[in-house]
């Protein structure tokens, strides 16, 4: 039989049993068909920082624990994927995200929309990096953890 355990995360104490799986978001793996470019816009435009790079590869982190992979698409990949087609969407929070929006939109990044704010009650803003991925931008603050009701 498991065990209850007391953990505490971000200030407040949660019963958890021991023993149970406990998943984490450790990263996103972005094929690419142009490594180098995609670095350039996801370190220079966005901002995240590069913690390792080869050729074809590069691992970059925005904040928290996940990160962000980079990987050039081999030709094994190659016929098995569109990159721009396979339903990858990148989720980075931010707290001044109409301010951010902004400096990105005056650096030339192109958004599909500027940021609104939403039925469930976060604030989005959508755009894409060079490959055709979709990213948002968002804010949820609070309702973050909140069971939405539409």
């Amino acid at each position: 039989m498991a065990t209850k355990k007391k953990v505490k995360a971000r200030g407040k104490t949660a019963v958890r049993k021991e023993g149970a799986a406990r998943l984490e978001m450790n990263h996103v793996m972005v094929y690419s068909a142009d490594v180098p470019r995609s670095l350039t816009f996801y370190r220079d435009m966005l901002g995240l920082k590069v913690i390792e790079e080869m050729e074809g590869y590069a691992r970059l982190r925005a904040g928290g624990n996940s990160t962000l992979g980079l990987h050039t698409i081999h030709a094994q990949i190659e016929g098995m994927m569109d990159p721009s087609l396979e339903g990858v969407r990148i989720y980075l929070e931010v707290r001044d995200l109409d301010r951010l929006c902004a400096k990105l939109a005056a650096k030339g990044v192109k958004f599909d929309s500027m940021p609104k704010d939403m039925p469930w009650g976060w604030r989005h803003a959508y755009f894409r990096d060079p490959d055709g991925h979709e990213l948002s931008l968002y804010w949820a603050g609070k309702k973050r953890f909140e069971k939405k009701s539409f």
